[in-house]
């Protein structure tokens, strides 16, 4: 960062109470003097708003949110998303919030146990990491994540900043990049269950496909994002399966490379504010076997459709059309 960058992100910091603490090199910033309960000023709304953009994720400690206070607080900074199918652990009078301790109900709809369900989506080291509703013709803009129990060991969430990892490319494979397109698919790298698999069923049922660019261009910060990610990106578009499957590996290790990311321990009350368009995040898969709960409540901020580095924007294939949930 340069330093007329640095004094001019340290004026407004200041000017809006507000403390923002970095806590990795590339990624992720605490900010502390901010109560997100409270009635933020347009200074603070414009100080944090300008930290998510700068460090891509943010934490907030020791916070006192409802489900109230959770939506009022997203709703400074976009419109949040209401998602059409929620589970049973989301609060009914609050459409905005997604209670993700639905996600333990997954397997069980379809016949297996949580971890089994998890392990079948997550079978190599790069599955898990992805963007919120990636396939998604228009996926959220930004994420707000609020932790409400957690356990007491295990549950950390990891992060990665794509702007970084792209500019970490040499030029002549950033140069082959910036043109290329990719279809991201729901359920992508499922291995199925012998025989007759009920999710199989479910995700052909509900399937959503779109064509993004590899690179997309932030539409506030101007720039260049490797857009991939483990759990939904398909198929390179005009390259031949292996040489798709080669070039995709390649750039997923460049983009979970350790010095691109950060971590968080949860605690009751963290709060953590990411850029779902510059980020691709990594959600625990240490608690399955411990008997502790793990309840969190995200609100997610409707986004743009991507556009490449020649203006190209994204296009649907089933499943999604842009502000549509």
């Amino acid at each position: 960062m340069t330093t007329d960058r640095a004094r001019a992100e340290h004026t407004q910091q200041q000017a809006a109470g507000i403390e923002v603490r970095p806590a990795a090199g590339h990624i992720g910033a605490e900010i502390r003097g901010a109560d997100l309960a409270g009635d933020l000023d347009d200074a603070q709304v414009a100080a944090i708003r300008a930290a998510v953009l700068r460090w891509k994720v943010v934490f907030f400690r020791d916070q006192r949110l409802d489900h109230a206070g959770h939506v009022a607080f997203a709703r400074r900074f976009g419109e949040p998303v209401v998602l059409r199918r929620r589970g049973k652990a989301s609060p009914r009078d609050v459409p905005e919030i997604e209670t993700t301790a639905d996600r333990l109900e997954l397997g069980g709809r379809f016949g297996m146990e949580h971890d089994e369900w998890l392990r079948r989506r997550r079978h190599t080291l790069l599955r898990g990491w992805h963007c919120d509703h990636g396939a998604r013709v228009d996926p959220p803009a930004a994420t707000i994540l609020r932790a409400e129990t957690v356990p007491p060991y295990g549950g950390d969430t990891t992060w990665s900043n794509l702007a970084a990892a792209y500019a970490g490319l040499s030029a002549p494979v950033r140069a082959f990049v910036d043109g290329l397109r990719a279809e991201h698919r729901l359920g992508v790298g499922y291995q199925p269950r012998p025989g007759d698999d009920a999710y199989v069923r479910h995700l052909l049922d509900h399937q959503i496909a779109t064509v993004h660019p590899l690179v997309r261009v932030h539409p506030e910060t101007g720039e260049r994002v490797l857009f991939v990610n483990g759990y939904y990106v398909e198929q390179i578009a005009g390259l031949s399966r292996p040489e798709s499957r080669a070039v995709l590996d390649m750039l997923l290790e460049q983009a979970t490379r350790p010095e691109y990311t950060v971590r968080i321990r949860w605690e009751p009350g963290s709060v953590a504010f990411w850029d779902n368009r510059a980020t691709i995040h990594l959600a625990p898969s240490d608690t399955a076997h411990l008997d502790h709960p793990r309840i969190m409540h995200r609100v997610m901020l409707a986004g743009e459709v991507p556009a490449g580095v020649d203006g190209t924007p994204s296009q649907p294939v089933t499943g999604s059309e842009p502000g549509r949930w």
